[in-house]
């Protein structure tokens, strides 16, 4: 071989490597983030209640703190956007995240505690969509897939969830929050690793506000749609982990219970871009956001049957994996290159902020201490078959074949 075909070749082995090293550093970050959210999304309920709060007080500070998810997003995302500097903005994001969760440690208060998540959720709200971004690009100058990597956040939720669930059985109701500030700081670690790939000049043409293109139809009602989705869970969020205590399942069998339907969801990554390709965005998101209604149906009516349970749990696959896959490439191939952060932004503000805290909040009215179990789920499936028919208003073409103009 001639030593340009040697040089050629050490090259080739060299960027394999450093591609397979970035893929390996994403998908730990991945398994942190989630696993942090496996953490606090199924026992922040535990903790509070623990601390003496009612369940219209669990329900209001969940959602003055997801209310952070609806300014933080497009904050962040613009920064990042606008700078070309989109790992610098999750890692100051990452920092300040475990800086102010710290504070939890110092409050006792309704307000103290609000504060302190809620500026958490703030700095917090830096971090996913730089990551989804990210992510998208490293995977597009490799074989591997997005959801090849985004499945390790499934992992690291289910090995989080059990674990802390089994930790609950054993040690008090703060051991939610110790857990946490032990991952969060793991996170900005693995942040520190990574490197982005380059990436050509925005395109000049792309200048303006993102609202421009957010407002186009096919992107308008899939908001819509993805923001009734997270109003549904609000009920999930807020009340499953205390609902199964009410009906005397163990932490252990709590954390298995939702690591059964992350779990549901690792199977669906690995072949999520096969169904995208298959059967197209606007019916995936359609089937999945109808069957998540009547998953809360279900709980709603037949919580008391093992079975329903572990059913309802398998839907998780399709309410959260695909749902979040499917809209992941949506935004991706809906919006120019130098939207694609504030897309996802949009996406997480909008969503997963507007509509998680009203959902919460809503959740939290109707709880009653769990004596209006049946009301708060059955209100919750009402939401998700709204935001399945609001799909009806956009074609599947415009939604699969469309992008913004």
């Amino acid at each position: 071989m001639s030593p340009n075909g040697q040089n050629e070749a050490r090259s080739a082995e060299t960027g394999a490597a450093s591609s397979k090293t970035a893929l390996f550093i994403l998908a730990i970050t991945y398994w942190l983030y989630f696993g942090q959210l496996g953490v606090l999304v199924p026992y922040l309920g535990i903790f509070l209640d623990g601390r003496g709060f009612s369940s219209a007080e669990i329900g209001e500070l969940f959602a003055v703190i997801t209310l952070a998810r609806i300014l933080g997003p497009g904050l962040w995302a613009g920064v990042a956007d606008k700078t070309g500097n989109a790992i610098g903005v999750m890692r100051l994001g990452c920092f300040l995240t475990v800086l102010t969760f710290s504070s939890v440690f110092y409050f006792t208060s309704f307000w103290g505690l609000t504060l302190a998540f809620g500026l958490m959720m703030m700095f917090w709200t830096a971090v996913l969509p730089q990551l989804e971004v990210i992510t998208m690009n490293t995977v597009a100058k490799t074989k591997a897939t997005y959801g090849q990597i985004r499945l390790w956040g499934s992992v690291g939720f289910i090995c989080m969830t059990v674990g802390v669930g089994k930790a609950l059985d054993i040690f008090s109701t703060d051991t939610p929050v110790h857990a946490s500030v032990g991952v969060l700081a793991l996170l900005f670690i693995s942040t520190l690793f990574i490197r982005a790939p380059k990436e050509a000049a925005p395109e000049v043409s792309a200048a303006g506000s993102i609202w421009r293109y957010a407002k186009q139809k096919p992107f308008a009602i899939f908001i819509f749609a993805s923001a009734c989705l997270q109003i549904s869970f609000g009920a999930y969020y807020g009340f499953f982990a205390l609902y199964m205590r009410d009906l005397e399942y163990s932490g252990q069998q709590t954390g298995i219970f939702i690591a059964l339907g992350v779990l549901a969801e690792v199977g669906i990554f690995l072949i999520a871009r096969r169904l995208i390709s298959q059967f197209g965005v606007w019916n995936l998101l359609f089937v999945s956001i109808a069957l998540t209604g009547l998953r809360w149906y279900v709980m709603a009516a037949f919580a008391d049957t093992f079975m329903v349970i572990v059913l309802s749990q398998l839907i998780h696959a399709l309410s959260f994996g695909l749902t979040h896959a499917v809209s992941v490439h949506f935004i991706h191939q809906f919006l120019p290159k130098a939207y694609h952060s504030r897309g996802q932004a949009v996406y997480i503000s909008v969503a997963f902020g507007l509509g998680g805290a009203f959902g919460n909040y809503m959740a939290g009215q109707q709880w009653q201490q769990g004596t209006n179990a049946y009301e708060t789920f059955f209100t919750a499936a009402v939401f998700a078959i709204v935001g399945a028919l609001s799909l009806l208003l956009c074609s599947k073409k415009d939604m699969d074949e469309s992008k913004a103009v």
